[in-house]
């Protein structure tokens, strides 16, 4: 054993060590040669361990003598914006026929290469809040080659239907579910992405299930395929990608290793411009070998290698794509590779939980340890060394920064799932069935993809993962037995009526993911597990029962209970085993028997508990010296008995009250933890209808939550919130207004306010307009009420509509009909306004009636038409900057991005030390507070001066 070790070890070392630059064919042979014995190794050890441990269940010990153990001896879209650097006309255009032209449906195709950037943009224009608040629902859906129509559909529906997906729809054909599509869309304008369609037979399959209801709806769709797009497009313009040229390929390397405001040695950039060519303009491999220039070593000899290995990949490869991706994933870091490749078991565009994928990773064994971090900040620390390569994107993050979610491009997935099926790593299971797979995980996206993969002929799969939906518990019991050597296993998708009890043989388990009615006491013998993720299909209106022991498991670090349920035990507990290795527990019900058991859990960090006067009470957490995160929920909304007794750790940084009753007798002594940086309230009671924190309190916190609070008046300030960034207000209708001076606050960035009074809406704008006349620009309200909607969309519109206005003849005429369509709007609502003033007293709220908001649409839809039909005017004069028509080459009147770089050229790229006042001048409404705050915030600006200062003064109000 000793033996083999040290020549593992040795291998890893030499492929550890070794220059990247030593990469070529000899050295991947010899990976794949090494691999192949190692994993012959690992299914003879194994294999004898297993045999040996089912052999002996009753208790004997077993020998360690393996046999012949001496013959024995592994379409990226980027989020980022640097992509998007060419693409903000092609946006403006697609904006408008979006939310312009004419009622009836219309079909948009995207159409260019692998890698141009089509999703990218297909992505930005859906989440656009503009054209997000244009429409009535929105969906999107990835087709790619290998579609599934139902499960298309069923996406569908649950992204458009309230009432979500149910069970019996699981058991639906396409034509029940189109129907079911139909009528929910029916009506209402809706926003539809079809992502990646490669031939017309989809479009055939589902265009009937989209119903045209003359209100302006719109499908996008995005293709490689010419002729897919004139199908589908019926007769609409295309939408083209360009590929970038030679001087924007440039600079998108350039920005992406070097960043702004650092420059590149000439030598570098004659090397970098001919890696750029090879890129052949496209985005995503430029930002992928951008993402490898990043992360090495920025020398000549360096930079020269990439060129000519780039070089010769794509002279002698048609699929120059892939080459370069190819090349990327060469010279990709060994202890990376794994989880790289990992990312392809999930569907194209799917979005990976960040929670989810580190369990795994943790699973599976890819982690190198990394002195004083757990496994699970190392796998953080991974992905984000993929992020900063460009391999992999982040989806969705929180306020805090915190990753919550994961994508890679189709075309980087692509090349994964074939470089993972080459080195036997991962088979992910498509249309057809290679004869041979002799992968270590498989994955499985649909049920028919489960009932066709040979699992007799395939003992060696180490993971089984299925992302689908389904209803085949009896199918899978009669797979199981077949992975006796099992590590990850993730059925979660998948509902059981009963618990499969094959599951019971697997003892190498490390992570399992099910759902079932419950799970039996027996799992106790899964003394391998390390992550526990349960949903329970059986409802019920008392928490389920937990046995002890299942939770008891030593190796256990994860638990998490889609559901709450309450620990019991059919036997008096007489002895806690302490599990030094559990890190989250979510969610319990408190019970007798929960506070002895956290009490042996000494290094717990997030903890989910439910609460109720009948099952029990915890009073005492302060023993969890490492818990950070805590969920609190209350059965007792009102009278808040149990939750006033309980006493926190110091340690807490994150905690959620759900549901609580009186919280009066205990904000001030949650505002004196040390270390809490944030607090989520929701559905909690205030008995007095006031918060009044003491001076002083909530020292730490950075992000706080007020979700339907029974609350009337919050006193607050920058003495007891000093370092708050973000405040989100939602749904409390009874609360008053948010305390002017929290805009005093030096660290406060966002305000959200979300369906909350009128009144609460003006003291978040006067906020604003408070901060913005003492200089502090950089106060962001975010406002989201049905009126606000509208009247938010209005104010979004008119940057669009000035660009527009400075690109087209008869730009006077444009604007006074735009300014006319603005004035019915101004009309409308302070008519409104002043008919609420007159005819209310007592302090009553003010509603905005349907007929309003009615008033306000015509007007933005007048608005969205002018801008419509500027787009067929004539462009051909170029636009002047206002710049240029000055008399005064001192002063800078706003126009376009040059004014920007003619004001940073005057700022800091000018020999004269003498001190300079470089007025910017012009009418109201113009944008001089805009651009004077651009170069004020540029890194580049910011280095250059010791100190900075900004300051608002404006002319006394009458």
């Amino acid at each position: 054993m000793k033996i083999l070790l040290h020549k593992v070890y040795f291998f890893i070392d030499l492929f550890q060590n070794s220059s990247s630059a030593v990469s070529g064919y000899r050295r991947r042979g010899l990976e794949s040669r090494i691999r192949d014995i190692a994993y012959n190794a690992e299914d003879v050890l194994e294999s004898h361990l297993v045999d040996q441990l089912l052999s002996c269940r009753e208790g004997e010990s077993f020998i360690f003598s393996p046999p012949d153990l001496e013959k024995l001896i592994e379409d990226f879209d980027s989020a980022n914006k640097e992509m998007m650097s060419s693409m903000e006309e092609s946006e403006m255009q697609l904006k408008y026929r979006l939310m312009g032209g004419g009622s009836e449906l219309e079909v948009i195709p995207i159409v260019g290469m692998g890698g141009i950037g089509k999703t990218t943009l297909a992505r930005n224009l859906y989440k656009d809040r503009l054209v997000s608040f244009h429409f009535d629902v929105r969906a999107w859906a990835a087709i790619s080659q290998a579609y599934n129509v139902q499960r298309i559909l069923l996406d569908f529906i649950h992204q458009v239907s309230s009432g979500g997906v149910s069970f019996k729809m699981l058991e639906m054909g396409n034509e029940e579910l189109g129907e079911y599509l139909y009528k929910t869309l029916y009506g209402r304008s809706y926003l539809i992405v079809l992502d990646d369609i490669w031939d017309v037979k989809f479009w055939d399959d589902v265009k009937r299930f989209f119903p045209d209801n003359n209100n302006g709806s719109r499908i996008i769709i995005t293709t490689r395929a010419l002729d897919v797009a004139d199908y589908i497009g019926s007769g609409s313009s295309l939408h083209t990608m360009n590929l970038l040229n030679g001087d924007e390929s440039w600079n998108l390397i350039h920005q992406k290793v070097f960043g702004p405001g650092e420059t590149c040695s000439p030598g570098l950039e004659s090397i970098g411009r001919k890696i750029a060519h090879n890129c052949r303009g496209l985005p995503l491999a430029i930002t992928v070998i951008g993402g490898l220039l990043s992360q090495a070593e920025r020398t000549q000899v360096f930079w020269e290698q990439v060129e000519e290995d780039l070089s010769s990949t794509v002279a002698n490869n048609h699929a120059e794509i892939f080459s370069i991706l190819s090349l990327s994933y060469n010279y990709l870091p060994y202890h990376l590779k794994p989880c790289l490749l990992y990312m392809s078991a999930f569907p194209e565009d799917y979005e990976i939980p960040a929670s989810r994928l580190i369990k795994m990773c943790v699973a599976e064994g890819f982690l190198k340890p990394i002195s004083g971090k757990s496994l699970e900040e190392a796998a953080k620390m991974y992905l984000m060394d993929l992020v900063d390569r460009n391999l992999i994107f982040i989806r969705q993050q929180s306020p805090q920064g915190n990753v919550k979610s994961y994508g890679i491009h189709d075309l980087v997935r692509e090349l994964c799932m074939k470089k993972a099926y080459e080195g036997n790593f991962l088979f992910v299971k498509r249309r057809y069935m290679p004869g041979d797979v002799r992968s270590r995980r498989v994955c499985a996206h649909s049920i028919q993809d489960v009932i066709d993969i040979p699992f007799n002929q395939m003992w060696f799969t180490r993971s089984f993962l299925f992302t689908g939906v389904g209803n085949q518990d009896k199918l899978l019991s009669s797979q199981i037995p077949a992975f006796k050597l099992l590590r990850v296993l993730d059925i979660l998708q998948i509902m059981s009526p009963q618990f499969p009890e094959e599951i019971l043989g697997l003892i190498n388990l490390r992570y399992l993911a099910l759902s079932t009615s419950k799970l039996p006491s027996s799992m106790s013998t899964l003394w391998n597990l390390q992550i526990l993720i349960f949903q329970s299909i059986k409802f019920s209106h008392k928490p389920p029962a937990m046995m002890l022991n299942i939770l008891g498991m030593a190796q256990l670090r994860h638990i998490k209970f889609h559901g709450v349920y309450i620990l019991c035990d059919d036997k008096y507990v007489e002895h806690f085993v302490v599990q030094d290795k559990l890190q989250s527990l979510s969610t319990i019900a408190i019970s007798q028997l929960t506070e002895r058991f956290l009490g042996t859990i000494p290094n717990l960090e997030k903890l989910g508990i439910l609460c109720d006067e009948e099952l029990g009470h915890v009073r005492d957490l302060s023993r969890l010296h490492k818990l950070h995160t805590l969920k609190y929920t209350s059965l007792e909304y009102g009278s808040g008995s149990l939750f006033s007794k309980l006493i926190f750790p110091h340690s807490l940084k994150k905690l959620t009250l759900c549901d609580c009753g009186n919280l009066d007798p205990d904000m001030n002594r949650i505002g004196k933890l040390p270390n809490l940086e944030i607090l989520k309230l929701r559905h909690c009671c205030f008995e007095s209808l006031k918060w009044e924190p003491d001076e002083g309190d909530f020292y730490q916190l950075r992000f706080l939550i007020m979700e339907k609070l029974d609350l009337k008046y919050w006193a607050a300030d920058d003495n007891n919130f000093p370092r708050l960034e973000h405040l989100v207000i939602r749904h409390c209708s009874d609360l008053k207004e948010i305390p002017l001076r929290v805009g005093d606050i030096p660290t406060l960035k966002v305000i959200e306010v979300h369906e909350c009074s009128s009144s609460v809406v003006d003291s978040a704008r006067m906020i604003q307009e408070e901060q913005l006349e003492l200089g502090n620009g950089g106060l962001e309200v975010r406002l989201d009420t049905a009126s606000e909607g509208t009247l938010e969309l209005l104010i979004a519109t008119q940057p669009d509509v000035k660009s527009v206005t400075s690109s087209v003849d008869g730009k006077q005429s444009l604007e006074s009909r735009i300014r006319d369509a603005a004035s019915d709007a101004e009309d409308v609502l302070e008519s409104h306004l002043v008919n609420q003033i007159l005819s209310c007293s007592g302090g009553e709220s003010f509603i905005f009636s349907p007929p309003v908001i009615e008033q306000l649409d015509t007007a933005k839809e007048e608005m969205m038409t002018i801008m419509d039909n500027n787009q067929k005017a004539d462009t051909s004069s170029p636009a002047v900057s206002s710049s240029r028509q000055d008399p005064n080459p001192k002063n800078i009147i706003v126009g376009v991005g040059e004014d920007l770089i003619q004001l940073k050229d005057r700022l800091i790229g000018q020999p004269s030390k003498a001190l300079q006042v470089i007025p910017i001048v012009g009418m109201g409404g113009i944008g001089k507070t805009t651009l004077a705050r651009n170069p004020y915030d540029d890194p580049s600006v910011t280095s250059h001066f010791d100190t900075r200062s900004c300051m608002g003064y404006n002319f006394p109000r009458l």
